[in-house]
């Protein structure tokens, strides 16, 4: 077993300045970051305490003072050069990823280069950011004037970021926030806090002033509950669980609030469908990160007529995934964030079996490890395909026809994504309009993202959308501005100043 070694993925001992945090971190309680997959240690750090994070709030507003006026040319260059330098240490990024959040290295180098990508499309939208000319003679009373818009940052961004992405989902946050001239406080995952100080550390490097980002360590429930509820944060932008986010949907107030909050994505297989692409997706999306995506493949609906073949596709692939260390180049599947996670999942499958689901592939192995899992059987009350299982499970559930498959899909408290493959463009367009979702992936699994698309859901699954043009929508305040047009000679209502005719009175 290949250990996690602190020379490997360890940032510098000393953090840049403008971190919002004393010391190294903070002057807090010890956070102890461990390796998800074999619990050794990997880094020892103070957290933020409560009065350090009003300190914290303090230098954002007066750093967004001077950074809003930050011309855009500037802030694209310092972006761009940001997605060099994660480009420049994209494997010490990865191995940091690997060794703190337990994903399999050659996920946590796919995610490495999206968080490049990210950075490298804000730094494009940080010039676009303009608003619209408004057409005021629409309108009888408008006709002798000229109105367009503007958009002005925010503020003070909260990001509260998950364990699960954590440079792509940080950089989705941060990113877009930065290009429109916002300053952000930063409160990564505990679990996961490396890969984001790291983050910061290149930020200044490029270039970024001092306290326009700060990063900040902590609880959730304490540190995290602070922020979103101080008056001096004008806007909070969270991922992750259901709960936490409509807490802090009502402690957030008046503020504007984004929230994605994760889904029992659906993936819908037709009868004319390719189902070799159909299978290969249908493994890729369900097991990716063991599971922890919030866009996973959790539930696959299969039409009744292509069920078997399309399981003997699914299942020898399932068995080929290799479960190990996150460190070994060729894990497919490492482990979840956290031993108490495991047991809720195994819990969670086991209670399944209990109520007649079928073990179709996977289980726990001999080591206790769970592995990559596929149910068939199940019904929809089961938690399995009711809530999110945010592991390497997945349910397969025979539909009759497209109706029952996409009714069963909308059988859910939340709409993030959804996937069909068919090669019927009438039923593709059919589910694209009735599947009760923020997104249709059509011969493609709900897992799928780039990252300069509208990202978000409808229902259970969150507020507001991310991708950059997107979240830049968001984290902006839309200004109105008319000016009356006034006679050049007079002063007065406008005339035609060339006329023959004389002004008059």
């Amino acid at each position: 077993m290949t250990q996690a070694k602190t020379s490997e993925v360890l940032v510098s001992d000393k953090i840049s300045p403008g971190l919002g945090v004393r010391g190294p971190y903070g002057s807090g309680e010890p956070l102890v970051v461990r390796s998800p997959w074999d619990g050794g240690e990997i880094a020892t750090m103070r957290t933020t305490t409560l009065s350090e994070a009003d300190e914290v709030l303090d230098r954002a507003r007066v750093a967004f003072a001077l950074w809003r006026w930050t011309p855009a040319w500037k802030r694209a260059e310092i972006l761009e050069r940001t997605s060099h330098l994660i480009e420049d240490n994209a494997e010490q990024i990865a191995r940091i990823i690997a060794a703190e959040g337990g994903k399999p290295l050659k996920d946590a180098r796919a995610e490495a280069k999206r968080g490049a990508s990210t950075f490298r499309w804000a730094s494009e939208e940080a010039k676009r950011t303009a608003g619209e000319i408004i057409e005021m003679d629409a309108d009888a009373s408008g006709e002798d004037r000229f109105g367009w818009t503007i958009r002005e940052p925010r503020g003070v961004i909260v990001a509260i970021s998950p364990f699960n992405f954590p440079l792509n989902l940080v950089a989705h946050k941060v990113a877009p926030a930065l290009a429109a001239a916002n300053v952000v406080v930063l409160k990564p995952a505990s679990s996961t806090p490396i890969t984001a100080l790291r983050l910061a550390e290149l930020l200044h490097e490029a270039g970024l002033p001092a306290d326009v980002l700060q990063v900040v360590v902590g609880p959730g429930s304490t540190l995290g509950s602070k922020l979103v509820k101080d008056e001096r944060a004008n806007m909070i932008t969270f991922t992750g669980s259901p709960p936490v986010g409509r807490q802090l949907a009502q402690d957030a107030g008046m503020k504007m609030i984004t929230l994605e909050l994760g889904n029992n994505s659906a993936t819908i297989v037709e009868e004319d469908a390719n189902l070799d692409l159909a299978a290969q997706r249908v493994v890729a999306g369900g097991f990716a990160n063991s599971g922890q995506v919030c866009i996973s493949v959790q539930r696959v609906v299969v039409h009744e007529k292509i069920y078997d073949e399309f399981m003997a596709k699914l299942i020898p692939q399932v068995q080929a995934l290799k479960v190990g260390d996150p460190l070994d180049e060729t894990t497919d599947v490492a482990t979840l964030i956290t031993p108490s996670e495991v047991e809720r999942v195994k819990g969670w499958v086991a209670e399944a079996v209990e109520q007649g689901a079928t073990l179709a592939a996977g289980g726990v192995d001999g080591d206790g490890h769970l592995l990559p899992t596929v149910l068939t059987d199940v019904t929809r009350d089961m938690k399995v395909c009711a809530k999110e299982v945010f592991g390497p499970v997945i349910s397969i559930i025979k539909a009759h026809d497209l109706c029952e498959a996409i009714e069963i899909s909308n059988d859910s408290d939340m709409g993030l994504q959804a996937g069909v493959f068919t090669n019927d463009l009438n039923k593709a367009l059919y589910a694209a309009k009735h599947l009760e979702v923020g997104g249709v992936m059509i011969n493609e699994v709900p897992a799928f993202r780039v990252d300069h698309m509208p990202y978000g859901g409808i229902k259970g699954s969150g507020i507001g959308r991310e991708g950059l043009r997107f979240a830049i929508r968001e984290m902006t305040e839309l200004k109105m501005i008319v000016i009356r047009e006034m006679d050049w000679q007079t002063g007065g209502s406008p005339r035609d100043a060339c006329s023959r005719e004389p002004l008059g009175p």
